[in-house]
């Protein structure tokens, strides 16, 4: 995985905790309704059961409680504008401001006991509209709907006795669903790294591009860093090493990652996050997003954004995934209810963020 874990951490709980947090709350799906057992699962029984593993922490996102807002700008080159008619992919600049966030509910957890960082981005085009997106470090989801995404949720609550998901009913689960095995496969390869700067951020689920002839194509996006990978070493024993490591990064030049976009062929799964599209389809370097500043993120820019994912610009359309809609309504609950619990509690070390 692309994060610490605690030493000793089981396995199976390690993936637990990797698969609860991933997607910003993308894993959140279950708004529709009528999915799981005679009653109606809502978002807000999803936000329930995040704070009931998790813990409660008003104020704060219920998912990627602990971040940094970040600020800058994505400069096209212009090569994406022939897939899409969004303002964004013309040539030039589109001020960003964006998150930058580590997995689970608790906001004032060690950078390296948590198992998923995110990205998130709203892009404000000249013309009015916005594009967000919430990326996270694995290229997949463990599962691909409501109903399995449910039953992770009930196999990794914690066992009061040790504070812990047990490991027998995480394993149970994984041998339950055999589509969980992509995501096994890269967190069992994944190395951590020693910044938020050097690792890429993915968007996992497709989306459909149009242009200005009609003409759609699926995609899925990433963004890839210019920084050079480096492991996690000693840097790891400081609860807060990544906002640090990102404010000194910072102090020497902004930072600089490429949105790369692939394009799905025919026969690409466009509603199944849980796989990848083969490894040779063809890439589009869209353009650079360039991250010039951050700030704490309990007064920063992105404070008050909820990076829904369904916040599209005319040119960008939702496809057929059906996490996208649930992400979209968790997201709302989520932001609800902080807002409406408050201002949070200062972290202990949010000044250094």
């Amino acid at each position: 995985m692309n994060e610490a874990t605690p030493r000793g951490l089981d396995r199976a709980v390690r993936l637990a905790i990797i698969g609860l947090t991933i997607g910003g709350l993308a894993a959140a799906f279950a708004y529709a309704g009528g999915w799981i057992g005679p009653q109606r699962l809502t978002p807000q029984h999803i936000i329930d059961a995040f704070e009931a593993n998790a813990g409660t922490f008003p104020g704060y996102r219920k998912n990627h409680a602990k971040g940094i807002c970040i600020a800058g700008y994505f400069e096209s080159n212009g090569q994406a504008q022939g897939l899409s008619r969004a303002g964004v992919f013309a040539p030039g600049r589109t001020a960003v401001i964006g998150r930058l966030a580590i997995g689970g509910s608790n906001p004032h957890a060690p950078d390296a006991a948590v198992a998923t960082r995110s990205m998130a981005l709203q892009f404000q085009l000249p013309n009015g509209e916005q594009w967000r997106t919430a990326m996270n470090t694995p290229p997949v989801l463990a599962v691909a709907t409501p109903e399995a995404f449910y039953e992770q949720v009930l196999a990794a609550r914690p066992d009061p006795a040790t504070g812990k998901p047990d490991p027998a009913k995480m394993q149970a689960f994984f041998a339950a669903h055999p589509e969980t095995a992509a995501f096994r496969a890269w967190s069992a390869k994944a190395v951590p790294s020693d910044s938020f700067a050097n690792i890429p951020y993915h968007g996992i689920n497709a989306f459909r591009l149009v242009n200005a002839a009609g003409e759609q194509r699926y995609v899925r996006w990433s963004i890839q860093p210019e920084a050079p990978f480096a492991p996690l070493g000693e840097a790891g024993q400081d609860p807060d090493f990544l906002s640090r490591d990102l404010q000194r990064r910072l102090a020497e030049g902004p930072l600089r990652w490429h949105l790369m976009l692939t394009l799905a062929e025919a026969g690409d799964p466009t509603d199944d996050a849980t796989r990848q599209w083969p490894a040779e389809r063809r890439q589009v370097d869209a353009g650079t997003l360039v991250v010039e500043r951050a700030e704490a993120q309990d007064q920063g820019a992105c404070r008050d954004i909820n990076f829904d994912p369904l916040v599209l610009p005319d040119g960008i359309e939702a496809s057929d995934d059906p996490l996208l809609a649930a992400r979209s309504a968790a997201y709302a609950v989520s932001y609800n209810r902080r807002t409406h619990e408050g201002a949070p509690a200062p972290a202990k070390e949010s000044r250094h963020e």
